[in-house]
């Protein structure tokens, strides 16, 4: 370290201060003393202890000579003394933007304030903060961090090289080379990173499934709808990512994001998808159903890991949407431009797709394993969508991938003469019903709207919102081994 370098990053600067402060006191050092030793004027060293100023590392070795202490002790991470870690905390919260949004003047701690009406006063912020943070887990807050979270992975393609990094490492270790994960390998992987698996019929409702990272145990549903690999492929991703405990709903979707993401990959490997799409763009064949046949996976996951790969390795631009058969936008993904309909605050989940487009009309069809195409023309451009409806606990769900106009021509399905025209969200394209219909049913028609809760609700709270921790921890109590 130089003598112009500054305290490490990872130090404190205001513990630091308070510490050369407690000492300078106790070894009745005045400040201007401490000035002339280190050769600053009194200003500098009264900065210092109040953690204002970084000081340099030769300041640092003087001022412990003349305290005569250790380097090591000066730089100690803890506080002096109980009170200097309240008057430190007092100092955070003061610079605190909570703090400073309130609007609350400064308040100078002086050595005449009790330390019980210190602590006392470090409490109540710390409550205020609490129903802060309480008040903001609204759907609002989700929205905002859901829409934040689809900036990033637009910004990015919606590809992740770290985690087709780890992808690739866990398929070495168990030996998978190409092709299909079969469920064997995926119960490899879970014995590899030193998991027994149990399934059960009693997992607590709120989960899909719950590990044991003391008794290093999965438990999973005995029974479930869909490919049996994703959820163990979720939990042992879970594991694998290494991530640290949830705090906020941004890094729980975040975590979420990566969890799919991993084991997407861990189901569909890079190296031989690129080179499968990469042959059948070359043929102008591409197709989301070739994938899901080629890897044996659900269309979901298949279209999923398009989305990651086909910008990315494929240079092409494209756009995913998970929509219920009532029209609700579930998820959503785009780098090409498509506008989905949005909230202000710019969040798609929830939002209602329009009725023209691919992933509406596909519920029309009664042939449901044909694949189905459409063009659509939107405010900003054609594009070309094909869809298809999956089924689970939860109902009807069309999956679509589609593309800008311009790359339509690697894709099999092009040649279709379905066509849809939508100014949304202009709400005159089909939301306004034709003014002879509404006249005739004026102050007839009166529905009774089914109550979506989470319109009012806060956002579960807990280290992964909507589980119910209580039961988890009753369920791991009755299944521990002796």
């Amino acid at each position: 370290m130089s003598d112009s370098t500054l305290v490490d990053d990872s130090l404190d600067a205001l513990v630091v201060g308070k510490t050369i402060r407690a000492l300078r006191q106790e070894r009745g050092i005045t400040l201007a003393e401490l000035g002339e030793a280190i050769g600053r004027a009194t200003s500098y060293v009264s900065g210092l202890e109040n953690g204002k100023k970084d000081p340099k590392f030769v300041e640092l070795t003087a001022i412990a000579n003349l305290l005569g202490v250790s380097l090591d002790q000066l730089l100690s991470p803890t506080p002096p003394s109980g009170r200097e870690g309240l008057e430190i905390e007092w100092s955070r919260i003061q610079r605190s933007h909570l703090y400073q949004q309130a609007g609350l003047p400064q308040f100078t701690m002086r050595k005449s304030i009790p330390d019980e009406a210190l602590t006392t006063l470090v409490g109540l912020y710390s409550e205020l903060e609490k129903l802060h943070k309480d008040r903001a887990a609204t759907p609002e807050e989700a929205r905002r961090a859901n829409t934040e979270l689809r900036q990033q992975m637009r910004e990015q393609h919606n590809y992740f090289p770290e985690l087709e990094s780890l992808a690739a490492d866990l398929h070495k270790a168990i030996g998978h080379t190409a092709g299909p994960l079969s469920q064997r390998l995926a119960s490899e992987l879970a014995h590899h990173l030193g998991f027994s698996l149990h399934y059960v019929g009693d997992l607590p409702p709120s989960t899909r499934s719950v590990t044991d990272t003391k008794n290093m145990r999965v438990y999973l549903p005995r029974t479930q709808q869909g490919d049996p690999r994703i959820v163990l492929l979720q939990a042992l991703a879970a594991h694998a990512l290494k991530s640290p405990p949830i705090t906020s709903y941004d890094e729980f979707l975040f975590q979420r994001v990566q969890i799919n993401y991993l084991a997407g990959a861990l189901l569909i490997d890079e190296t031989s998808a690129v080179e499968f799409l990469t042959e059948a763009k070359k043929k102008r064949e591409l197709a989301v159903e070739d994938l899901r046949d080629q890897y044996a996976v659900t269309y979901e996951t298949a279209a999923h890991r398009f989305t990651n790969l086909a910008t990315e390795h494929l240079g092409i631009p494209v756009h995913f949407l998970k929509t219920s058969a009532a029209g609700t936008l579930h998820k959503a993904y785009e780098n090409d431009g498509v506008l989905f309909p949005s909230d202000p605050l710019g969040a798609v989940e929830g939002q209602t797709v329009c009725k023209k487009w691919s992933a509406r009309q596909v519920f029309k069809q009664d042939d449901r394993l044909t694949p189905f195409h459409q063009y659509s023309d939107k405010p900003n451009g054609t594009y070309w969508c094909t869809s298809k409806i999956e089924s689970n606990s939860r109902g009807d769900f069309s999956i679509s991938v589609g593309t800008p106009f311009d790359y339509v021509k690697y894709f099999r399905g092009r040649e279709t003469t379905r066509r849809g025209m939508s100014t949304c969200p202009d709400e005159s394209c089909c939301r306004i019903p034709p003014a002879e219909v509404a006249q005739k049913w004026a102050d007839n028609a009166r529905p009774q709207a089914v109550m979506n809760t989470a319109l009012i609700a806060a956002m579960p709270k807990g280290p992964a919102p909507g589980v119910d921790e209580g039961a988890v921890l009753d369920f791991l109590e009755q299944h521990a081994p002796n």
